[in-house]
């Protein structure tokens, strides 16, 4: 068991606070919208272990800062060049950001700013999927940038989409915006920014006031399809992933 006064100020890329039981981490880098790299991708599985770990979590908000959720587009010069003994951290990291989140057994909001463009599986993989007018969901990190999208993308919008269309956006790089992510099911409400956390916390006071054991259960039941899916193809894709980018590695090389 962890407790909040241990790990609330400890890291780099999350600020957090809480209120009568209801978590809000936001996710930046320097006070502004978080830019992917080593720093989030290490700290995050650490993130959410801390927090599933704290029996005093009623509800967890995720929110962004800025203008974007997460961010920048990926790039075919920003695609790892690791050894596979260099991978191996990639490798689990990967598996503990998904699995760590997935194991916070309390109910998830994401409030989702602007566009998410780099791991955009993080908030689709909460109970509740708000986003602003703003928002837009891309894997601009993976194939169309030469890497195989092995670290839960390949779970998570095949899921939410449907084999073809999770396909398609994994092949082609598309970008669904807010309203066209309404009506495929990625998200639950759209809203202008402003409104995005008073609504958040608007259902998470709601939530908060069910018992622990109701709380906590609710969210065990519900994750646990996704949860299985994950125990069986996450690893699996990950280590397909750090092929592909060796041998793209030693073709440049």
């Amino acid at each position: 068991m962890t407790a909040f006064d241990e790990y609330s100020g400890k890291y780099e890329s999350v600020r957090m606070e809480r209120r009568d039981g209801i978590l809000q981490i936001t996710l930046h880098t320097d006070g502004d919208s978080l830019q992917w790299g080593g720093i989030p991708h290490r700290e995050l599985p650490e993130v959410f272990r801390d927090i599933g770990s704290d029996p005093d979590n009623k509800v967890v908000i995720m929110a962004g800062t800025g203008d974007a959720f997460t961010g920048p587009p990926g790039s075919r010069q920003s695609t790892p060049q690791r050894t596979p003994m260099q991978w191996d951290r990639t490798y689990w990291e990967g598996k503990h950001l998904l699995m760590n989140l997935l194991d916070i057994e309390v109910p998830m909001i994401a409030a989702v700013n602007g566009p998410a463009l780099r791991h955009s599986e993080l908030p689709l993989l909460c109970d509740i999927v708000l986003a602003s007018e703003e928002a837009a969901f891309q894997d601009s990190g993976h194939f169309v940038n030469g890497l195989i999208p092995g670290d839960g993308m390949h779970v998570i919008y095949p899921m939410l989409l449907g084999l073809n269309r999770g396909r398609y956006f994994l092949l082609t790089g598309q970008t669904i915006e807010a309203q066209e992510a309404l009506t495929l099911g990625l998200v639950n409400e759209v809203m202008p920014r402003e409104e995005l956390l008073p609504r958040a916390w608007e259902l998470a006071e709601k939530m908060a006031q069910e018992s622990p054991l109701v709380l906590r259960y609710t969210r065990v039941l519900m994750t646990q399809y996704i949860k299985r899916m994950m125990h069986d193809i996450l690893g699996y894709g990950l280590a397909l992933e750090g092929l592909g980018s060796v041998d793209t590695m030693l073709n440049q090389g």
